[in-house]
């Protein structure tokens, strides 16, 4: 066994999981991650380089490493995926025409990272409180298909995609309950 199988096992012993939260500028990240820690939502500023910040969801340790989505940080994502356990993969639903640029660098920056095989997705459908309840769900279904995750991920347990609210929360309990929910 080795030290990265160790530490990994000791890890989740203490229930303490790795999550990176991704996706492109201005998709509401940082929201997610104040929101998630009951801190103020309305002066947001865009994350230059990361934050790390750890939350207590039920009886989970969360370590939810909120990296800036700026085109110039991409690049340095692979930097902080040793010994994740999933990523939250936030898109803007307000910026469906920009689905065309979060499909590629979702499969080029983490679906095709051989260190993030069986590393778990939630896809966070962001923004769903300024689009009306009528249009919700084609925006989830476009997301989906444009996104392909069907095809993209052989294993169907190790995905999921919820719409969320950043700003009013609408989401994120059960976000998180399908997180700490899996086999780590």
């Amino acid at each position: 066994m080795g030290l990265l199988s160790i530490i990994r096992k000791h890890k989740l012993k203490d229930n303490e999981l790795r999550v990176l939260v991704l996706g492109l500028d201005n998709a509401g990240k940082s929201t997610i991650t104040k929101k998630l820690k009951n801190e103020d939502v309305n002066s947001v500023a865009p994350t230059l380089g990361f934050q790390i910040n750890t939350i207590q969801f039920k009886e989970f340790n969360l370590n939810l490493w909120d990296i800036g989505g700026q085109a110039s940080i991409r690049s340095f994502w692979g930097n902080y995926y040793d010994q994740t356990d999933v990523i939250i993969w936030v898109v803007d639903a307000l910026s469906t025409e920009r689905l065309g640029e979060v499909y590629e660098e979702l499969r080029d920056k983490v679906l095709l990272q051989d260190r993030l095989k069986g590393v778990y997705l939630a896809i966070l459908i962001n923004k769903i409180d300024l689009i009306s309840s009528e249009y919700q769900d084609s925006v989830k279904e476009k997301v989906e298909q444009v996104l392909e995750l069907d095809s993209q991920i052989k294993d169907q347990s190790k995905f999921a995609s919820f719409l969320v609210s950043g700003k009013s929360g609408h989401n994120l309990e059960e976000a998180l309950n399908w997180i700490i929910s899996r086999e780590y």
